[in-house]
């Protein structure tokens, strides 16, 4: 027996990735911080399809890891979906030294961790998906430490499907723009205007174009084509002027719910 194994599940995308995969007869093995709405999430998914197995963890705390990669032991992964994040913005100097360490653990550090398990764990074959995001593809200020974790994010995958090329294992960076989820985060896409609105995804949209994309054997896919536009007018445009214009946008917002 194989398991699909998925980060951030009590999340709205990762709640919507365990739906669909598990839809699809998958067995999953989830977690997340909060154990109540993880036990929450097993009792909706159908027991009919496949075995759902939960276990809370802060991946951001090493010895939580460990206990929670003891807790898979030894079954075989054959997808792992690093969802688990922290989309945090504002100033860095409005940044404690905790919430800092705190968001590149989660966006950066748990995902590589939680990859070199499932390699190490890795049924015949095996694809890793990491949901990354559209503000990885160049340096924001007032985003900062956000836009480098999830460029890093993008990079190691790229860099890491090219290294296990011929090993059974494919590995997917998934780029999405906004997304329609926390009640914050649909008020600040309001607050985008038109365009915005017009870009941001909803998460069935996102889950669906990154399993495609893994099945495909894709390195990377952007979700929806005002984001894939996006990133090809960002190549195009000196680096000093993408910065000014994010920094004239972007610097008296704020979002962090975390």
């Amino acid at each position: 027996m194989v398991y699909t194994l998925i980060t951030g599940a009590t999340g709205f995308i990762g709640r919507e990735f365990a739906v669909q995969c598990h839809n699809k007869g998958e067995n999953l093995i989830l977690t997340g911080r909060n154990e109540y709405k993880l036990a929450e999430l097993k009792r909706e998914l159908s027991e009919s399809c496949g075995e759902v197995l939960i276990c809370a963890c802060d991946l951001t705390d090493e010895i939580q890891r460990e206990k929670f990669f003891a807790f898979i032991g030894d079954r075989k992964i054959a997808k792992l979906i690093n969802v688990a994040g922290a989309d945090i913005q504002k100033p860095f100097e409005e940044y404690s030294r905790q919430k800092a360490a705190f968001q590149i653990r989660i966006n950066f550090e748990a995902a590589v961790c939680c990859t070199a398990f499932a390699l190490s764990s890795r049924a015949e074959k095996l694809q890793v998906i990491n949901v990354s995001s559209m503000c990885g593809i160049t340096p924001m200020p007032y985003f900062a430490l956000y836009s480098a974790a999830k460029g890093a994010l993008t990079s190691f995958s790229r860099a890491l499907g090219v290294e296990m090329r011929g090993k059974g294992v494919t590995v997917t960076a998934v780029l999405p723009g906004s997304v329609y989820t926390r009640e914050d985060v649909c008020k600040y896409i309001e607050n985008l205007g038109a365009w915005g609105r017009f870009a941001a995804k909803y998460p069935r949209d996102v889950v669906k174009s990154a399993l495609s994309a893994a099945d495909r054997g894709k390195s990377a896919v952007i979700v929806g084509g005002a984001n894939r536009l996006v990133a090809a007018l960002t190549r195009l445009v000196p680096l000093r002027f993408r910065l000014k214009f994010i920094a004239h946008r972007w610097a008296d917002s704020r979002k962090d719910a975390f």
